[in-house]
């Protein structure tokens, strides 16, 4: 995720994850009612993806935002009244909210992988890359599009509609593609993250390649969700385009010329790999420090060597979790096939040593 520290009516810093995906700014943290002083109690519901009923919300009073360079007045936002995301134990840090089109409409925001730094002009200022590949952006409900081709295993090549989706942590999900294409044949179940009313389930699995512009990435990993969520959404689409294939380039997004310009990135051609351990897992307690097993995939190497709902990782290879980020402990369990780790549980009231060995499963 791309998360940014701003300021809300002076007061702050918080921080935001960066999504495309949202149209109206969200503050998922209810505490800040209190602290940037907002009034005005009027609710709305906030529906959208997920297994679960609409979520209620404040309308706030306009806000001014101050960004690193950038003050924006009079935001509309909302601001859930109980935090049903979890964000940060997603992210290990705090997390308040998600920043989208207010941040998009009329900026041209170029994003450097490589260096993690983002930077912010006019349209007509923006420094272009060499070599870039413009790809042509619609703007719907406050969202960007894309069109692109999809080759499936099963042979199949079609045109797709995706939205364009700095703030999914995957890299391709395709939402109708198991009634007209049916599953891959090795797959996974899977949660496949939170949507705006609850979790989204449904299973992992690989495209045989996407086409963007002039570029074309083989073996994607892709999200295949399941239920009938989307089937009410106001603006029809095939699925979501994520960060985990955003990553790959340097990218400028330019909402009021519509267009987005995509620059090969050094890690382009790096395979796509997902989690080898079978295990999903999230970080606790006051500091974020805690990774603590959400689930074990039935079949997978956690499930193997016996590890349980709610299990505590304690260390991997003797370095101990509070010492490492989320990201570098994903890393570790997507590292290599037939790799052993050595970690150390706390179950049961006790601590123990396992050696998990992990598997490409998909």
């Amino acid at each position: 995720m791309i998360i940014i520290q701003l300021n809300i009516n002076n007061k702050g810093p918080f921080n935001f994850i960066l999504d495309t995906g949202v149209g109206l700014m969200l503050i998922t943290d209810p505490k800040l009612v209190d602290s940037i002083n907002i009034v005005s109690k009027r609710t709305l519901k906030i529906s959208g993806i997920g297994e679960g009923d609409a979520y209620e919300a404040y309308v706030t009073s306009a806000l001014n935002v101050q960004i690193h360079g950038l003050v924006s007045y009079d935001v509309a936002s909302a601001i859930l009244k109980t935090d049903h995301f979890g964000l940060s134990n997603y992210a290990g840090i705090p997390i308040h909210g998600l920043l989208g089109y207010e941040f998009f409409n009329n900026l041209a925001v170029k994003i450097d992988f490589s260096d993690s730094t983002l930077s912010v002009s006019r349209p007509v200022n923006m420094k272009l890359f060499r070599k870039a590949n413009k790809i042509p952006l619609t703007i719907e409900d406050r969202k960007p599009y894309i069109h692109t081709k999809i080759l499936y295993a099963d042979g199949a090549k079609t045109d797709n509609k995706l939205i364009l989706d700095l703030g999914a942590g995957h890299s391709l999900s395709l939402e109708n593609a198991i009634e007209t294409h049916g599953l891959p044949e090795k797959f996974v179940r899977a949660n496949l993250g939170v949507g705006l009313t609850g979790p989204v389930n449904g299973f992992l699995s690989r495209i045989k390649e996407i086409d963007i512009g002039k570029f074309k990435i083989k073996d994607v990993i892709t999200s295949f969700p399941e239920g009938e969520q989307y089937k009410s959404l106001s603006i029809k689409r095939d699925g979501n385009l994520g960060i985990g294939i955003l990553k790959r380039f340097s990218v400028i997004i330019d909402y009021p010329d519509s267009a987005l310009y995509l620059k090969q990135g050094t890690n382009f051609k790096a395979p796509f790999e997902h989690d080898m351990s079978g295990l999903e897992y999230y970080s606790a307690g006051t500091e974020f420090n805690h990774i603590i097993i959400s689930r074990v995939e039935p079949g997978s190497p956690g499930d193997a060597v016996g590890l349980e709902k709610d299990d505590e990782i304690l260390a991997i290879n003797l370095k101990p979790v509070a010492k490492m980020t989320l990201e570098q402990i994903d890393s570790i369990f997507k590292s290599q096939p037939d790799r052993s780790l050595l970690l150390e549980i706390y179950h049961d009231n006790k601590k123990d040593d396992v050696i998990l060995t992990l598997k490409r499963r998909i």
